[in-house]
Protein backbone atom coordinates (compact mmCIF):
# COMPACT_ATOMS: atom_id res chain seq x y z
CA UNK A 1 0.00 0.00 0.00
CA UNK A 2 2.90 2.14 0.62
CA UNK A 3 4.36 2.05 -2.96
CA UNK A 4 0.37 3.31 -4.14
CA UNK A 5 0.59 5.99 -1.79
CA UNK A 6 3.53 6.99 -3.31
CA UNK A 7 2.70 6.49 -6.97
CA UNK A 8 -0.56 7.81 -6.67
CA UNK A 9 -1.48 10.04 -4.13
CA UNK A 10 -3.55 12.57 -5.87
CA UNK A 11 -5.59 9.89 -7.45
CA UNK A 12 -6.34 8.15 -3.34
CA UNK A 13 -7.47 11.46 -2.38
CA UNK A 14 -9.55 12.11 -5.23
CA UNK A 15 -10.94 8.78 -4.91
CA UNK A 16 -11.03 8.96 -1.11
CA UNK A 17 -13.21 12.32 -1.64
CA UNK A 18 -15.43 10.69 -3.62
CA UNK A 19 -16.06 7.95 -1.03
CA UNK A 20 -16.47 10.94 1.64
CA UNK A 21 -18.97 13.09 -0.44
CA UNK A 22 -20.75 10.44 -1.61
CA UNK A 23 -22.34 9.63 1.62
CA UNK A 24 -22.82 13.16 2.94
CA UNK A 25 -25.52 15.32 2.76
CA UNK A 26 -24.92 17.91 -0.26
CA UNK A 27 -26.45 21.05 0.55
CA UNK A 28 -28.91 23.09 -1.82
CA UNK A 29 -27.66 25.81 -4.17
CA UNK A 30 -28.58 27.94 -6.84
CA UNK A 31 -27.06 26.13 -9.47
CA UNK A 32 -29.89 22.91 -8.05
CA UNK A 33 -32.02 24.76 -10.98
CA UNK A 34 -29.52 23.88 -13.69
CA UNK A 35 -30.79 21.15 -15.81
CA UNK A 36 -28.87 17.80 -14.79
CA UNK A 37 -26.32 19.65 -12.89
CA UNK A 38 -26.04 16.58 -10.70
CA UNK A 39 -25.34 14.61 -13.91
CA UNK A 40 -22.09 16.85 -14.97
CA UNK A 41 -20.98 17.21 -11.42
CA UNK A 42 -20.63 13.38 -11.60
CA UNK A 43 -19.40 13.35 -14.94
CA UNK A 44 -16.75 15.79 -13.96
CA UNK A 45 -15.82 14.03 -10.38
CA UNK A 46 -15.16 10.48 -12.20
CA UNK A 47 -13.33 11.95 -15.25
CA UNK A 48 -10.83 13.72 -13.02
CA UNK A 49 -10.59 11.33 -10.96
CA UNK A 50 -9.92 8.67 -13.84
CA UNK A 51 -7.56 11.68 -15.84
CA UNK A 52 -5.59 11.82 -12.78
CA UNK A 53 -5.02 7.91 -12.31
CA UNK A 54 -3.85 7.44 -16.48
CA UNK A 55 -1.57 10.73 -15.44
CA UNK A 56 -0.11 9.59 -12.81
CA UNK A 57 0.49 6.44 -14.03
CA UNK A 58 1.85 7.60 -17.08
CA UNK A 59 4.04 9.92 -15.43
CA UNK A 60 5.38 7.53 -13.01
CA UNK A 61 5.92 3.92 -15.37
CA UNK A 62 8.12 3.75 -18.31
CA UNK A 63 6.64 0.63 -19.57
CA UNK A 64 2.68 0.86 -20.11
CA UNK A 65 0.75 -1.82 -18.83
CA UNK A 66 -2.47 -1.83 -21.24
CA UNK A 67 -4.39 -4.48 -19.09
CA UNK A 68 -3.28 -2.63 -15.75
CA UNK A 69 -5.16 0.49 -17.19
CA UNK A 70 -7.96 -1.43 -18.20
CA UNK A 71 -8.64 -2.99 -14.66
CA UNK A 72 -7.34 0.31 -12.60
CA UNK A 73 -8.23 3.41 -14.68
CA UNK A 74 -11.64 1.91 -16.74
CA UNK A 75 -13.09 -1.33 -15.00
CA UNK A 76 -12.27 -0.75 -11.09
CA UNK A 77 -13.79 2.65 -11.16
CA UNK A 78 -17.25 1.65 -13.14
CA UNK A 79 -17.05 -0.48 -10.07
CA UNK A 80 -16.67 1.78 -7.56
CA UNK A 81 -19.51 3.97 -8.95
CA UNK A 82 -21.59 1.11 -8.90
CA UNK A 83 -21.55 0.39 -5.37
CA UNK A 84 -21.61 3.48 -4.36
CA UNK A 85 -24.95 4.24 -5.95
CA UNK A 86 -26.04 0.68 -4.59
CA UNK A 87 -24.72 1.69 -1.23
CA UNK A 88 -26.34 4.79 -1.09
CA UNK A 89 -29.71 2.89 -2.52
CA UNK A 90 -30.13 0.85 0.13
CA UNK A 91 -27.41 1.86 3.45
CA UNK A 92 -28.19 5.45 3.84
CA UNK A 93 -32.19 5.45 5.47
CA UNK A 94 -33.23 7.33 2.69
CA UNK A 95 -30.99 10.47 2.87
CA UNK A 96 -29.57 9.59 0.01
CA UNK A 97 -30.76 7.71 -3.58
CA UNK A 98 -28.90 5.79 -6.13
CA UNK A 99 -29.45 6.60 -9.30
CA UNK A 100 -29.03 5.20 -12.63
CA UNK A 101 -28.47 8.23 -14.38
CA UNK A 102 -25.63 9.44 -11.93
CA UNK A 103 -23.97 5.52 -13.08
CA UNK A 104 -24.10 6.71 -16.53
CA UNK A 105 -22.60 9.67 -15.46
CA UNK A 106 -19.95 8.89 -13.82
CA UNK A 107 -19.49 5.90 -16.28
CA UNK A 108 -19.29 8.13 -18.69
CA UNK A 109 -16.88 10.80 -16.87
CA UNK A 110 -14.46 7.24 -17.14
CA UNK A 111 -14.94 6.59 -20.71
CA UNK A 112 -13.44 10.14 -21.71
CA UNK A 113 -10.69 10.39 -19.23
CA UNK A 114 -9.87 6.61 -20.77
CA UNK A 115 -10.00 8.33 -24.20
CA UNK A 116 -7.99 10.91 -23.15
CA UNK A 117 -5.39 8.73 -21.39
CA UNK A 118 -5.53 6.23 -24.51
CA UNK A 119 -4.59 9.08 -26.77
CA UNK A 120 -1.44 10.29 -24.88
CA UNK A 121 -0.57 6.80 -23.96
CA UNK A 122 -0.21 6.64 -27.68
CA UNK A 123 1.46 9.40 -28.00
CA UNK A 124 3.82 9.27 -25.65
CA UNK A 125 5.04 5.75 -27.28
CA UNK A 126 4.86 7.44 -30.67
CA UNK A 127 7.29 9.93 -29.14
CA UNK A 128 9.73 7.47 -27.43
CA UNK A 129 10.13 5.75 -30.52
CA UNK A 130 10.93 8.52 -32.79
CA UNK A 131 13.87 9.72 -29.67
CA UNK A 132 15.14 6.34 -29.84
Amino acid sequence: MKTYLKKYPISLLFITAIWVFSFIDVPETPLDDVSLIDKWAHTAMYGVTCGMVWLEYLLKHKKILPWRLFVFAFIAPIFMGGVIELLQEYCTGGRRTGDLLDFAANTLGITLAAGAGTLSAWYRAKHYKACA
